[in-house]
């Protein structure tokens, strides 16, 4: 049931980000240039999504627990690090290169697009040389 429910919200996201043009790349990229062709419609879609986060919260909280599972998984780390920090930084640079963020790049593969496929290939990657640094740096710091 925890699978089905994951598939039909992934599905219920991939349709909004379709139906909201978020898929084409110019869309994002024009919502972050200011002085040329602005187009504030991601601004409409970021308020849609925290109007609906908002309310989801919520109705969560009045729960003892998840519906698929034993609690809810809160983190308990506040600190704003480096890594934080860089990794926001990271995130928000790729995004304004690519026009394309995880979550949406996605449900464009659906495109066939070759842009597409490489991004999301780029993310990939990026997550596994994450953990091999990672990995790197801890055995360094143990020796």
């Amino acid at each position: 049931m925890k699978q089905i429910f994951a598939l039909i919200t992934g599905v219920v996201f991939g349709t909004g980000i379709a139906i909201s043009g978020m898929m084409d790349p110019a869309k994002v990229l024009n919502f972050f240039d200011v002085a040329g062709t602005w187009d504030p419609s991601l601004a409409f879609v970021m308020g849609g999504a925290l109007v609906v986060t908002f309310i989801g919260y919520r109705l969560a909280w009045k729960r003892s627990a998840p519906l698929f599972g034993e609690r809810f998984q809160i983190p308990t780390n506040s600190t704003i690090d480096k890594k934080l920090v860089g990794g926001s930084a990271l995130f928000g640079i790729g995004w304004g290169i690519a026009g394309f963020c995880p979550g949406a790049a996605i449900p464009a593969l659906g495109t066939g697009r070759w842009e597409v496929a490489l991004f999301v290939a780029a993310v990939i990657v990026g997550f596994y040389l994450r953990r091999l640094l990672s990995s790197v740096g801890a055995a360094t710091a143990t020796n």
